[in-house]
């Protein structure tokens, strides 16, 4: 009975959110657009970077920078998660689900669910879009599964840091909060070159960021050439359990003040 509460209580949560995402242009057109002008800009403005002497990644520049748009488009619907939090407590509809739902976590859960289809949506626009450039795949069918697991714990710790901030913070004027520490983290990761070709400030930081053990993963398994798997799911399980653990302190703040 316990189970089925939960579960009913996030599948709701997961719809509502859902549905509200996908009927308003104003919040289904920004979180489409902003990856595939990311991905045009830089995929194809920025395409001859493939010849800098020790750019050897074999799929070429499209499939490395779909890589990372796929992982800024997963990251940035899970921030986005956060804005929709935000934006029930601020009309208080989520004051009247506590107040409703006997299972509180379901309704984290939901709006992670919510988080993961909205991101679901938009990377198969980005796939599309970039077998339609001409990317090559080089990896198998278990190379891209790890692929996009990866992208998918990503998503899921971007949308339980979000969650955390909206929790404690009931307002979506904390967006910047959400938002800053997510951009930050993605672009002091290896966007435009490989690791090795990084120099520096920008390497060191580079090299002590998770993010950049994600992409190196990624589009390694993109290539057919995985490296630093298990550094790289290591560090997205860990991250996905320290944000759990942070959405989770943020809700019991949110039942606490009524």
């Amino acid at each position: 009975m316990t189970s089925a509460r939960f579960r009913s209580v996030a599948l709701a949560v997961a719809w509502r959110n859902l549905h509200n995402f996908f009927s308003s242009p104003s919040l289904f057109l920004p979180g489409l657009l902003f990856p595939l002008f990311f991905f045009a800009a830089f995929a194809g403005g920025l395409s001859r970077i493939a010849d800098v002497p020790g750019f050897d990644y074999t799929l070429g520049y499209t499939g490395f920078q779909y890589v990372f748009v796929l992982f800024q488009s997963a990251a940035f619907s899970g921030v986005f998660n956060g804005f929709a939090i935000a934006r029930d407590f601020e009309s208080g509809f989520t004051r009247r689900l506590f107040v409703a739902a006997p299972r509180r976590l379901g309704i984290l859960a939901g709006y992670a669910i919510a988080a993961l289809g909205r991101w679901t949506f938009t990377a198969s626009v980005v796939t599309a879009v970039a077998f339609a450039a001409g990317m090559d795949v080089g990896g198998s069918g278990v190379d891209l599964f790890g692929l996009y697991v990866l992208a998918v714990l990503v998503n899921v710790a971007a949308s339980l840091w979000a969650a955390g901030v909206a929790m404690r913070t009931r307002t979506v004027q904390a967006g910047p909060a959400m938002q800053l520490p997510v951009f930050l983290v993605l672009f002091l990761a290896p966007v435009y070159v490989p690791l090795s070709l990084l120099e520096g400030w920008i390497r060191a930081v580079a090299r002590l960021n998770p993010i950049s053990y994600f992409l190196e993963a990624a589009r390694g398994f993109l290539a057919g050439d995985p490296v630093t798997v298990g550094i790289a799911f290591g560090a997205a399980a860990a991250l996905g359990v320290l944000f759990a653990l942070w959405a989770v302190r943020g809700l019991r703040r949110a039942e606490a003040s009524g």
